[in-house]
């Protein structure tokens, strides 16, 4: 089967997790956390020639939606995914909660407490966060911050969002 160039599968990274939040943002907001596979669209040409109607052919990744993750203990989900070698890659969608750093610093040191002080803080801003990475290293992260009514809130790329799930995602390919 043909093979994707590394640097071609690095560079179609950030297109890729823009491309996904803009699928999840079609259905709107209050999405339970999404994971997507991500492979090589020559490699899933060659296995299946029957979808070129509906690729992109000029996308050096396709992203392939698997089923939702539970939210109640998003580690313990990812610790469990195995991806066969056609996957280069994969991403993880979940909508998040942004405190300003002053607010985070003062936030209790347990989970639970934390999580709901942070639901609650008046500074608060809701985001749908996007972090991708590719078995051989490659990161991307998106982050879109939720804004009122049918506006489209602003989309911030930066692949250092989310070092925690970066790493987490990464373990999902590791031996």
């Amino acid at each position: 089967m043909p093979q994707t160039p590394e640097q071609d599968l690095t560079a179609a990274l950030p297109p890729a997790a823009r491309e996904i939040e803009e699928f999840v943002a079609a259905a709107g907001w209050d999405q339970p956390t999404q994971v997507f596979a991500l492979v090589p669209t020559q490699l899933l040409l060659a296995a299946e020639p029957g979808l070129a109607d509906q690729l992109d052919p000029g996308s050096a990744l396709t992203p392939i939606a698997q089923e939702s993750l539970p939210a109640e203990d998003l580690a313990e989900a990812l610790g469990q995914i195995e991806w066969p070698e056609q996957v280069a890659g994969c991403a993880l969608v979940q909508e998040i909660v942004v405190l300003p750093p002053e607010a985070e610093a003062g936030l209790p040191s347990d989970v639970e407490a934390a999580r709901k002080a942070a639901a609650e803080h008046p500074e608060r801003q809701e985001a749908r966060l996007v972090a991708a990475v590719l078995r051989d290293g490659g990161e991307a992260c998106v982050m879109r911050l939720r804004a009122g009514g049918d506006e489209q809130g602003e989309l911030i790329e930066d692949r250092t969002l989310a070092p925690n799930l970066v790493t987490a995602l990464h373990a999902t390919f590791a031996d």
